[in-house]
């Protein structure tokens, strides 16, 4: 006859224990799934945008090296909204049709006034990527400590119902600490995804800088060698 008997397995239920965890934990899982959520959406809505500026950003350049007059490329290239590099080109073409060069060969105050409208336009698209990605840097900055704080709090509230029930066995504290480490778990759920999320986008975002400002010296140099 054995000398003692193994307990039977009991599977981890996460569900029950959210469902008899307390009010503070409850609030900090509820926390930790509304930033999960919503970095999950700012994910693959930045996914979907990066891609698509990808994508019309090779059309314009293949249209825009293949030359021709800046009016026909405009015309050309006019439903290309989401290209940042298209939308430099709008607001260089826009300038310099508002303010032609007085001669074949544009002045000094020309090119520096375009100068700026590509500066200035350079800026606006690349605010207009980032948009949100600030949240996913939140997210992975705040949701492990959040999460920590949870893990805190369930281990205090474990000690505790030891204390009240004068009783240190391992049944008597192991749910606590689960409950607990579930909080620690869901931190970390959040703030994974939302940092991998992160930078993967500042480095798209720094290789767009890079062609932007690649396709503003070619436009100066265009301006300056010849009016089209």
């Amino acid at each position: 006859m054995p000398l003692f008997l193994a307990a039977p397995a009991r599977g981890l239920d996460v569900w029950a224990l959210v469902m008899d965890s307390g009010p503070m934990a409850k609030l900090v899982l509820f926390i930790l799934v509304a930033f999960s959520v919503l970095s999950w959406g700012i994910i693959l809505e930045r996914w979907r945008a990066f891609s698509r500026a990808q994508r019309e950003s090779d059309v314009f350049l293949e249209r825009f090296k293949k030359g021709g007059g800046l009016a026909s490329i405009q015309d050309a290239t006019a439903a290309l909204t989401a290209s940042p590099l298209a939308g430099l080109f709008r607001a260089a073409f826009r300038e310099i049709s508002l303010n032609p060069p007085a001669g074949e060969v544009a002045d000094a105050a020309t090119v520096g006034a375009l100068d700026r409208v590509l500066r200035k336009n350079t800026s606006v698209q690349v605010t207009d990527l980032e948009k949100s990605l600030g949240f996913l840097a939140t997210t992975a900055g705040a949701t492990p400590f959040i999460g920590l704080f949870g893990t805190v709090w369930g281990i205090m509230n474990a000690f505790r119902g030891i204390g009240v029930s004068g009783t240190a066995s391992l049944a008597a504290y192991a749910p606590g600490i689960a409950e607990a480490l579930v909080a620690t778990a869901a931190g970390l759920f959040a703030a994974i995804p939302a940092l991998i999320g992160y930078n993967h986008f500042q480095r798209r975002l720094r290789l767009f800088e890079a062609r932007m400002e690649e396709f503003s010296a070619d436009m100066i140099h265009r301006v300056l060698g010849r009016r089209s």
